[in-house]
């Protein structure tokens, strides 16, 4: 949530707030939201080494205190697929992971873990190849954690049909929290991924979703499921995300995360399959091809999809154009305070096959957006904490962004009207905005209060107020 109710206002203290959805918009003329594509750049992992040969999907980034961890899928390529008939035979590969650490989420360095034997030397970075596989590890923010198992993973375990707790002091040497699975209700043949909710105050999964026999999965097609623990081993049966009434489609992989820039949003990028296209007829593994979706959510269980649009196109890369070409790795990095770095495997079933930096604006998902003509919109009444309030806008050279404070009856608060804002113009990621008498909003802090921006040739991304 963006905050809480409290006597029928929203309560957002000091935290920054989104428009990844139509939320805060209560009124509005002339103005759109429009969602963002991140940029493309350079490689970050490509196989290098013999046991990355087959390297492909499920990998997770986390920033640990300043050090970039990253664990990534590495198949055994002693081990390879079968087809028989339309079904590929499960279980005829070794999916093991590896290990990369980086302080800057451009340049990555893969040491050597020694731990695990790979064809008689424990000369490589490989940190985890069972048993089991779909390894999905996380760093525990739970404060009340043990320090021993400051790391925690899911793991499919053998079969496809149950999910297991794993945990590491290091993030090397992982071992089982207990003995029996956490989850038995199939498949789980994705990346199944779990965190601490800071929100909540749990543990959450986020898995595949469930079939009938042999049919289909939610209204026909592939879906997301949610399940949540006080303690990471006994978890509550798994449920349905709801999209509201969007269409259904294929979701096949989900990358869930909690934006921590915005407290208490939920962020989804779902592999999308579209089943009955097929771009490259003699594909041997398949019909179909997909893209990479966004989806939010304030409470982590109904997720908005008002952009169906995709988050990451197949791209001129003819080879990301096939069934499960293109996946969002788990995780963003904030790479520098304007930017953030978001990691997509491409080419998977190919020898090029390469997880990739993608660059994001801080905040960049989805922005307010206004033409030449200009327009406006008028938030819902809250309550917030702060001395000065601190917006994420870009402007065109003729465009601007003017903001009024009203109270909850609309009305313009002394001070902070329209006519007493300063038009500001630029581009910038955390500009604090002033009326002729300053900055200073202290006085109205905990009073129901309404923002409306007028905007012209402008995205606003984001807004905050600041102790």
């Amino acid at each position: 949530m963006p905050g809480f109710m409290e006597n029928k206002f929203i309560s957002i203290g000091s935290n920054r707030q989104l428009f990844v959805d139509d939320f805060w918009i209560e009124d509005s003329s002339g103005v759109t939201r429009h969602l963002h594509q991140p940029v493309r750049q350079e490689a970050a992992i490509i196989p290098e080494q013999p046991w990355e040969t087959e390297m492909s999907a499920y990998n997770t980034v986390e920033d640990d205190s300043g050090i970039y961890r990253m664990w990534y899928r590495a198949d055994d390529p002693s081990f390879s697929p079968t087809k028989t008939g339309d079904v590929t035979e499960s279980l005829k590969y070794k999916m093991m992971h590896a290990y990369a650490e980086s302080t800057d989420g451009i340049t990555w360095n893969k040491p050597t873990i020694g731990l695990i034997d790979y064809q008689g030397s424990r000369n490589n970075n490989l940190v985890f190849d069972g048993p089991g596989d779909c390894f999905a590890p996380f760093i525990d923010r739970n404060p009340k954690a043990d320090k021993s198992q400051k790391y925690k993973a899911v793991v499919r375990g053998t079969g496809r049909n149950t999910l297991e707790a794993w945990v590491s002091q290091d993030g090397f040497k992982w071992e089982r929290l207990c003995d029996e699975p956490i989850l038995s209700d199939p498949p789980f043949d994705s990346h199944n991924v779990a965190m601490w909710d800071e929100q909540k105050s749990e543990y959450v999964i986020y898995a595949r979703g469930s079939s009938n026999t042999g049919g289909p999965f939610r209204n026909g097609v592939r879906w997301i499921r949610r399940s949540s623990s006080p303690d990471f081993i006994n978890w509550t049966p798994l449920e349905n995300i709801s999209t509201g009434s969007s269409p259904y489609e294929h979701l096949y992989t989900n990358s869930c995360i909690q934006y921590k820039r915005a407290p208490g949003t939920y962020l989804m990028f779902p592999s999308r399959i579209v089943v009955d296209r097929t771009p490259q007829p003699d594909w041997p593994h398949g019909d179909g091809v997909n893209d990479i979706v966004f989806m939010s959510s304030r409470d982590g269980i109904n997720f908005d999809r008002s952009f169906m649009e995709a988050f990451v196109r197949p791209g001129l890369d003819q080879r990301n154009w096939h069934e499960r070409a293109i996946y969002m790795d788990l995780g963003i990095l904030q790479t520098s305070p304007s930017q953030m770095s978001l990691y997509i495997t491409e080419n998977v079933r190919y020898d090029s096959v390469n997880i990739r930096r993608y660059s994001l604006r801080s905040d960049g998902f989805v922005s307010v957006r206004a033409g030449y003509t200009g327009g406006e919109f008028t938030t819902k009444p809250f309550l917030f904490d702060g001395k000065a309030l601190e917006i994420n806008y870009s402007t065109s050279a003729v465009g601007f962004v003017k903001i009024e404070i009203q109270d909850i009856e609309g009305n313009p608060i002394p001070g902070y009207s329209m006519q007493e804002s300063n038009e500001l113009f630029g581009d910038q990621v955390d500009k604090i905005f002033s009326w002729r008498n300053g900055t200073d909003v202290s006085s109205l802090s905990n009073i129901p209060a309404r923002l409306k921006f007028q905007i012209k040739d402008a995205d606003l991304y984001a807004f905050r107020f600041m102790n």
